[in-house]
């Protein structure tokens, strides 16, 4: 059974930093494509940043130089540094991992943004 599992979200004044962390369970994690998603308040699910199975990074536009993707193989757990928040940072974080075609999504973890 495939589960990921997302945590550390919470408020957080402007300026500040969380890391989220996803937790993998019952996939080739070595192999997997892992990305973090978000979903604002009445708006659409949008990459924000993906880490591949070779370690190379993508980033949205909005989130660069700011949010720092990893991934430790050894424990199949991602993780998302994100530093300078703004509050339009605000919305629903989604961990989702890309495994040989097939997608898998965690629960959400809640970020929200204080100005």
């Amino acid at each position: 059974q495939v589960q990921l599992v997302e945590s550390g979200g919470g408020l957080v004044q402007a300026g500040g930093s969380l890391r989220l962390t996803c937790a993998a369970s019952g996939i080739w994690f070595s192999i997997a494509t892992m990305n973090w998603y978000r979903q604002p308040p009445g708006k659409q699910r949008e990459l924000v940043a993906a880490i591949t199975s070779a370690g190379s990074t993508i980033y949205a536009d909005s989130v660069e130089g700011r949010f720092t993707i990893s991934r430790e193989n050894a424990k199949t757990t991602v993780y998302l540094q994100m530093n300078s928040l703004k509050p339009e940072d605000t919305a629903v974080y989604y961990c989702n991992a890309r495994v040989t075609s097939n997608d898998y999504w965690g629960q959400g973890t809640q970020v929200t943004v204080s100005s």
